[in-house]
């Protein structure tokens, strides 16, 4: 990308691979009427696949105003070792968060409108399905709830020690208790999504924080759902939600989803580190596999 006046220039030291959205792009599963929508800030090129895509990368500014020359920024940009960004969407890490760990920005930004719009609050039974990164960062931010109880449910017994490390419970989907008084589902599979309103107690809502692509998705809204009068939430991080969008811009949702990438135990989300340069090798296994949580790009 040719610097165009004004950019700073910055040199990528890490990104990350966001495993659910890049394993559709990679599959050409985003359908033609969201492909504006769907479109990365810096992106390159258009859908299907292949496109430059890629919204999780911290590196050092290299070229600029002189105040903001070595400055270590998060930018929603492809994986790429170097590349031109406007001012304004290379957002300065706080002091002390390490650039490795700063990866996980954009998707602590999801989790956080996720948060809002469930409108979980103190002393809630909270049920998250799906306990990949979306879905564990959060659990992770309902566990800081006062007096909230919060269970990470997924079908790989592995996610526990994750639950553990974030200070949620964990229960597989055929032992995880009902009556929730919210939900949130983050699985990206029908099942889940079942599961999820499964959990839901009367009047109790459920935020549908997945993304399908393509593709169609049954959801059993049969049975017991209207007469338990369930709420079913769409959440996507595209725009400020209703209740916040006086107030919060998008800059200051991103600042405050930096902020809160302090705490070390959320180093446990990375599931694994390659370098740049055998990525092109490693990629698509990097996102089929179903382990991986946010796996690490090193420049």
């Amino acid at each position: 990308m040719t610097p165009a006046p004004g950019d700073l220039v910055i040199e990528t030291l890490f990104s990350g691979i966001s495993r659910g959205t890049e394993r559709l792009v990679l599959a050409g599963a985003v359908p033609p009427s969201e492909h504006d929508r769907m479109r990365c800030p810096l992106q390159e090129g258009a859908f299907p696949f292949p496109v430059k895509y890629g919204y999780c990368a911290v590196g050092r500014v290299v070229d600029g105003p002189a105040e903001r020359l070595g400055r270590t920024v998060f930018a929603l940009a492809p994986h790429q070792s170097r590349f031109a960004c406007p001012p304004g969407l290379a957002h300065p890490l706080p002091e002390g968060l390490p650039p490795a760990r700063a990866v996980l920005a954009a998707n602590m930004e999801t989790a956080l409108t996720v948060v809002w719009d469930s409108g979980a609050g103190p002393g809630d039974r909270i049920a998250v399905v799906g306990a990949g990164v979306g879905g564990a960062l959060a659990g992770w931010l309902c566990a800081r709830l006062p007096g909230a109880q919060v269970t990470l449910v997924d079908s790989q017994p592995d996610r526990a020690r994750l639950a553990a490390a974030l200070g949620c419970g964990f229960a597989a989907p055929e032992a995880a208790g009902g009556e929730a008084d919210v939900v949130l589902h983050a699985s990206a599979s029908p099942a889940g999504l079942a599961t999820a309103l499964a959990l839901a107690g009367p009047e109790a809502t459920v935020v549908e924080a997945s993304w399908y692509g393509d593709r169609a998705v049954p959801a059993p809204l049969g049975g017991a759902f209207h007469s338990r009068r369930l709420r079913l939430v769409s959440s996507q991080v595209g725009r400020i939600p209703p209740a916040r969008a006086p107030r919060w811009s998008h800059a200051r949702r991103m600042a405050t989803a930096l902020s809160l990438l302090a705490d070390p135990a959320l180093d446990a989300l990375i599931s694994g580190e390659t370098a740049f340069a055998d990525l092109p090798a490693a990629y698509a296994d990097i996102v089929a596999a179903p382990g991986t949580l946010c796996h690490r790009v090193r420049y």
